[in-house]
């Protein structure tokens, strides 16, 4: 590993905005809040996969991985990550690196792919990923960078995070850093208004940020950049004049919203746009702030009106829903943000939720689960399907929301599941998005497949699940088949096989039909 990004992990580990760092001393700081990957073993995702999907959904930049092409393929397009215009950061770019490429090293490649890059689409920035295998054989994509961005003029970023320096959450900070490192700060907006935000940790998931965004332009309200879902570089070099910032997902980029705080005076707060309520509480803490900012004092008085109006129509639109939900019970396996913020959506729908997972949830999420669950409320650290299949049974569960790693676990049980992660083609922001969460559940929970499934098995021992004959009654043994005759060694002397003139008779007696009128 090379001493840059051991200084850059090193700078990671010791976040402020980390409660487990909050709590260790120096020694324990340097050592690093998880151990880091072997080859082979980076189930869940690794740094680089994690760096990949924090960024790729800035949207008008080329994204170039820098090594083999299956560390491109795999991490291309894994997000449904919209964009209202340019789609750019759908096409894969990497420099395919061979065997010889590792002998002999990478970084001529590298060059060469950044200005066939540059030449053929002209992007405003190329960023330029770290793999295992290229970090391994020791090419410095920080001096690549700086060579290609003195002789072609763009900004070419280096996001240094080979997959074995850890899992997918510190890659999701790396990717932040290099954000932070060469982005934030280079450019100044064109103008700037009072109601500047940034909403940092959004990714815009199948349109989420879309369903909230009108909301903030009916209070005037501008988003100067969204860190990065359907992000822009040109907005998120800016993004420092900001007044405001909104942390969507502390767990993946907390360390932007304190580096921008301790640079540059913004403050942040963490909010959700799932539920009602939260989706409420979070315009009115938006105001509060730009108003403590210097905006006008009038900003609080608007988002209350437009919280009333929003509120009363999202209420009457899942009335019906909630009436055929009460009583239903719901298993949340999933984290972060969503660890909270969906249980109190899912409450508001008159759903008991039994469980929910803090796998990836901060200390912050964890209170607040415990303040909208009670002190009681079941949370779940980490399990085996195993023994989420244990917990589906035992907490008699109607459905179960997860991501698709663990939807088989809720199919082996024959329980209703709804994508809730990242996979999902239903955006769930705001409040159009809880009424599509709502009706979303209840189809699920609706489907007559889950009452044929459940049915016991016709090939059961003797018959018995299906009452075919009563237990212990001897099952007689099938009758011999007849010889078939010898068949004709000519194929012109060849007779109809045995069996199918009576299919025949079979099928034109079903259809009431002659042999005359029988179609060809």
């Amino acid at each position: 590993m090379s001493p840059s990004l051991k200084a850059k992990i090193a700078q990671v580990f010791d976040e402020p905005g980390c409660d487990k760092n909050q709590a260790k001393g120096a020694k324990e700081k340097k050592k690093g809040c998880t151990k880091q990957l072997s080859p082979g073993a980076a189930a869940g995702g690794c740094a680089f996969d994690g760096a990949k999907i924090a960024l790729q959904p800035i949207v008008d930049v080329a994204h170039l991985v820098h090594g083999p092409i299956a560390c491109e393929g795999n991490s291309w397009d894994n997000r449904h990550s919209a964009s209202s215009g340019s789609q750019l950061y759908r096409t894969g770019f990497t420099t395919d690196i061979n065997e010889l490429d590792v002998i002999y090293g990478g970084e001529k490649r590298l060059f060469k792919s950044v200005r066939e890059i540059i030449e053929k689409y002209d992007p405003p920035a190329v960023f330029v990923y770290q793999t295992c295998v290229t970090a391994l054989i020791g090419d410095d994509i920080e001096a690549v960078c700086k060579r290609a961005s003195e002789k072609f003029g763009k900004p070419v970023i280096p996001v240094n995070s080979p997959g074995f320096a850890g899992p997918k959450n510190l890659g999701n900070k790396l990717g932040g850093e290099s954000v932070l490192d060469y982005v934030i700060g280079t450019r100044e907006p064109e103008y700037t208004t009072p109601y500047d935000i940034n909403i940092i940790g959004e990714y815009n998931l199948v349109g989420e940020l879309w369903q909230t965004k009108p909301l903030l332009d009916a209070l005037g309200v501008r988003v100067l950049s969204c860190i990065s879902g359907d992000g822009h570089y040109n907005e998120i070099a800016s993004s420092h004049r900001a007044k405001v910032n909104m942390m969507v997902c502390s767990k993946s980029m907390i360390n932007i919203a304190t580096r921008m705080e301790q640079r540059w005076g913004i403050p942040y707060f963490e909010g959700s746009f799932y539920g009602i309520s939260d989706m409420s509480e979070t315009l009115r803490n938006i105001a509060r702030l730009l108003v403590r900012q210097g905006a006008p004092e009038d900003l609080i008085a608007r988002t209350e009106r437009l919280v009333e109006v929003e509120e009363a129509r999202a209420w009457k639109r899942i009335a019906t829903y909630r009436e055929r939900l009460a009583g239903k019970r719901a298993l949340l396996i999933t984290g972060g943000v969503k660890s909270w913020s969906v249980v109190s959506a899912l409450q508001e729908a008159g759903i008991e939720v039994v469980g929910t997972s803090i796998k990836k949830s901060t200390k912050e999420d964890k209170e607040k689960i415990k303040e909208i669950m009670g002190d009681d409320a079941h949370m779940i650290d980490d399990m085996t399907p195993r023994q989420m299949y244990a917990m589906l049974r035992d907490a008699k569960a109607d459905i179960m929301l997860s991501g698709g790693r663990s939807q088989f676990v809720a199919l082996k049980a024959r329980m209703p599941w709804l994508d809730i992660n990242q996979e999902r083609y239903y955006p769930y922001g705001g409040y159009e998005g809880m009424v599509e969460l709502v009706h979303q559940v209840d189809r699920a929970l609706s489907n007559p497949v889950w009452q044929q499934v459940r049915i016991p098995a016709p090939w059961g021992d003797d018959g018995e699940s299906l009452g075919a004959v009563t237990a212990g009654t001897p099952v007689p043994a099938p009758a011999p088949i007849p010889p078939q005759a010898p068949q004709p060694a000519a194929l012109a002397d060849c007779a109809p096989l045995p069996g199918l003139a009576f299919l025949a008779d079979v099928a034109r007696s079903a259809m009431g039909l002659t042999l005359d009128e029988m179609p060809a």
